[in-house]
């Protein structure tokens, strides 16, 4: 038997839940957040979403209509930029209205992930030294294609 039910459909009850100041418990498909948030085990607890930061989780619908979970990873002035942590890619110009809910927890074997523990901190730091390589390695590489055309 099957028991998956698609955002989409829930979305008007979450909606509804979270914007009366309430939280919703769902357990996210996707590996994009791997290996923090593992797909179809870990509960992801969602709220209203309020100050959005850099290093916060959030729930947003692109353009197309899907949902995501991804973390901010820059705030600018005008939108955002988003990147789940098992990804290389950076998804630039997310904008505030599109942010429909914050990660206020994450389940995982039946604990909570303390944002605030040192061990939590080293590994959303290692997120951004991740992004740095990879942005610098493709800078030396389009240099070098420049150079040895």
């Amino acid at each position: 038997m099957n028991n998956r039910v698609e955002l989409n459909d829930l979305w008007p009850i979450i909606d509804e839940v979270i914007s009366s100041g309430g939280e919703f418990q769902f357990k996210p498909n996707g590996i994009s957040m791997l290996p923090l948030i593992r797909p179809g085990v870990d509960t992801v607890t969602l709220v209203s979403p309020g100050e959005i930061k850099k290093t916060d989780i959030v729930l947003y619908r692109r353009d197309n209509g899907k949902f995501v979970l991804h973390r901010v990873m820059y705030v600018r002035k005008k939108d955002f930029i988003m990147r789940g942590d098992n990804q290389k890619y950076l998804e630039v110009g997310v904008r505030r209205d599109q942010i429909l809910a914050s990660v206020k927890g994450i389940v995982k074997d039946g604990s909570c992930v303390d944002f605030s523990s040192e061990e939590y901190k080293k590994y959303v730091k290692s997120l951004y030294r991740h992004i740095l390589k990879y942005r610098i390695r493709a800078f030396l590489a389009g240099i070098k294609h420049k150079i040895f055309k």
